[in-house]
């Protein structure tokens, strides 16, 4: 039998596949709407992995046993960790330097940790967060999901194609064993489809991916059994074939187009996978046609050989730009475009071909595995001191201050050394629950009374406020949020939540069955619709008639009486209730707006300041009808921060320099020691000093 011609000859029309695989990627990662299922083109690369790394290992002579493994990861470090290693580290520095943390970063440096090792699939995965939602989108890490699964793979794949190189009987066993393989993902894939629910984890995992190498892998050995690597090329192939590559090529551009977030990898990941298996068998001996003169051609390659560099660079830089300068203009996104390939074309030429195919290194393959674990034990290592270093490294003014922008109250501890404040947690389904109390202070705990504290990620928010609270004064700080559930938040008319009504009623009962006469229940919480995300703007004159439109003013007063039934029990036991007026809601998060770097950012454009007399008015109707609430239950009242956060004509972002808020609407560290005066004197019975 002759040599076949994938194993003694280089095959372009490869590379031009993977071009067309990594710039739909990138494409689609600049802005979706330009190639709206260009997310498919890592389908399309795990088929061109299962089928090229058959190739690889086949065309090498046979080895058994530990030998041909150690050979098999020895070859696979050289290829992947070089590269992979130089990008997360480079990428670990850059985002210590500009991305503070924060709800849209919480999950990037565990990602990136992972990432040294191939898991950061799984960490995805766990995280409820699709591949396309704001904090993805945000984690310079992302893309290393599909790495992962590779490098998961490649774990099992020398296994099973173990009895390959044996010949005869060893062929037929390894194929299959590939085939249940690549069917039982296909089936657990489909179930998952038909659980429902189950996109996040059907996405990121391996077990729903694996069949899409194995389709790969199978296909070069049934061209091999099959006797097609044997024949010479023909640059003439049957009339047939012509059709065929047509229907193929349709195949990936309506695959790589019509995709859809949630439909991946089934069913909405076959047609890239059928389309570049007929690609792929098609164009084998017959490259000459006019799609693999095509996928030959020079550009093609040059894209299709620096295609692992372009996707392991691509995205930490898109993503440094959507923190820092934005990537929604065209002189944005084509900058980035130019560094991306200016990176790839360094990596590859500097990082990737020296140790892939110098001869530095080992002599040895188990050297090769050892010295791989080093260093990406290494890189892990790095990366984790590169995180516990960003306060003293960073060019954020958030991440340099975290004690005025984070309500952690970290700083308690050097104010007040000899007291502490206990936390415990407090049973209560649906939503979270703390217990906060003085402990180990000088005269004791204090007060045996019980602040009840209840609302959304604005009650949350007053952490830091709620804890100097337990330090001064004593008693305890019982904490109920849960984000977007606020109790009397009066933007019910946006929207049924059947969750938060769930949840509401679990912390009503909660409080009822603890509260005393003269305790206090204090509702913070959001209720004004935002002018701002942490990664959007919205229409603040939309946002204003949304405010005295029909529907809200019908929906306030509902909500008014339903507040009043919620709460007259409480009320009426002698419980103090007290409701958080509307603060003012900001146009731009100042955390993404207060630095050189980022001050031009899209997300900025609106300014983070707000003309009083514009919130007064936002507000007005709100206010209005809190009142009412605290006026039908006996001794509640309204406690408005506005004044304080908001002593002038303008409402600023920062008070002498140090930030008010976090984001548009959540307070900072700062803003919660500038209210706590106001809020204390507002505890306080009338009467009373």
């Amino acid at each position: 039998m002759q040599e076949s011609l994938l194993r003694k000859t280089y095959v372009p029309h490869i590379d031009g596949l993977r071009a067309i695989a990594v710039l739909s990627v990138i494409l689609y990662h600049l802005k979706a709407s330009w190639l709206p299922g260009g997310f498919t083109g890592v389908d399309v690369f795990f088929v061109i992995s299962g089928f090229v790394v058959s190739a690889s290992v086949d065309r090498l002579p046979a080895l058994g046993g530990w030998q041909g493994l150690l050979r098999f990861y020895a070859r696979r470090i050289r290829r992947i960790v070089p590269a992979l290693v130089v990008c997360l580290l480079i990428t670990a520095l850059l985002s210590a330097l500009f991305i503070p943390e924060s709800w849209l970063s919480e999950t990037s440096d565990k990602t990136g940790r992972r990432a040294f090792f191939g898991l950061s699939n799984w960490v995805l995965a766990s995280t409820g967060n699709d591949y396309f939602s704001p904090r993805t989108e945000f984690n310079p890490y992302t893309h290393t999901w599909s790495l992962g699964v590779e490098e998961q793979f490649y774990l099992l794949f020398p296994l099973l194609f173990l009895a390959w190189s044996r010949g005869g009987r060893g062929r037929a066993l390894s194929l299959g064993l590939f085939a249940i393989a690549t069917l039982a993902s296909l089936a657990y894939a489909l179930r998952l489809v038909g659980q429902g629910g189950q996109e996040i984890q059907s996405f990121y995992i391996t077990t729903t991916r694996f069949w899409q190498l194995g389709a790969g892998v199978l296909l070069y050995q049934l061209m091999t059994v099959a006797g097609r690597f044997d024949a010479t090329p023909s640059w003439r192939g049957p009339t047939w074939r012509s059709p065929l590559l047509l229907l193929a090529v349709a195949a990936l551009g309506y695959g790589l187009w019509s995709a859809r977030p949630g439909h991946s990898p089934w069913p909405d990941g076959l047609w890239p996978v059928l389309s570049t298996l007929l690609l792929l068998g098609l164009l084998h001996g017959h490259p000459q046609g006019w799609t693999g003169r095509a996928l030959s051609s020079p550009p093609m390659v040059w894209v299709g050989k620096l295609s692992y560099s372009l996707y392991l660079w691509h995205w930490p830089v898109f993503v440094l730009f959507r923190w820092t300068v934005g990537l929604e203009t065209v002189a944005s996104g084509a900058s980035a475009v130019l560094l991306v390939f200016a990176l790839a074309w360094a990596s590859w030429r500097w990082v990737e071909q020296p140790l892939r195919h110098g001869a530095r290194g080992p002599r040895t393959n188990g050297r090769w595995v050892l010295l791989g674990l080093a260093v990406l034990a290494l890189g892990a290592g790095l990366q984790s001191v590169l995180v516990k270093q960003q306060r003293h490294i960073s060019l954020s003014t958030v991440s340099r201050h975290p004690l005025d922008w984070y309500p952690y109250a970290k700083g308690l501890k050097k104010e007040v050394p000899d007291c502490r404040v206990l936390e415990s947690s407090i049973p209560v389904s649906g939503g979270q629950a703390r217990l906060l109390q003085r402990g180990e202070c000088p005269g004791g705990g204090g007060a045996d009374t019980v602040l009840f504290v209840a609302g959304d990620s604005h009650a949350l928010a007053y952490n830091e406020l709620l804890r100097r609270k337990v330090v001064q004064d004593g008693g305890q700080v019982r904490l109920y949020g849960s984000g977007g559930c606020a109790l009397a938040g009066m933007q019910g008319w946006r929207g049924p939540n059947p969750a938060c009504e769930a949840y509401t009623r679990t912390v009503l009962d909660d409080i009822l069955a603890n509260a005393r006469a003269g305790e206090v229940l204090f509702l913070p919480g959001l209720r004004l619709p935002r002018l701002s995300e942490q990664y959007q703007l919205f229409d603040i004159a939309q946002v204003r008639a949304d405010l005295a439109s029909p529907a809200a003013v019908q929906g306030r007063a509902a909500e008014v009486s339903a507040a009043i039934e919620q709460l007259r029990p409480l009320a009426e036991r002698g419980v103090r209730i007290i409701l958080e007026a509307p603060k003012p809601v900001l146009p731009a998060p100042p955390y993404r707006c207060s630095d050189a770097f980022n001050r031009h950012n899209p997300i900025c454009a609106n300014g983070m300041q707000i003309a009083r007399a514009e919130s007064e008015a936002m507000r007005a109707p709100v206010l209005r009808s809190l009142e009412q609430v605290a006026a039908a239950l006996p001794g509640a009242s309204v406690w408005d921060p506005l004044p304080v956060l908001c002593p002038g004509a303008v409402c600023h972002p920062d008070a002498a320099g140090r930030p008010l808020y976090f984001d548009g609407d959540h307070l900072s560290g700062y803003g919660n020691r500038v209210l706590l005066p106001s809020f204390r004197e507002h505890l306080q019975p009338a009467g009373s000093p």
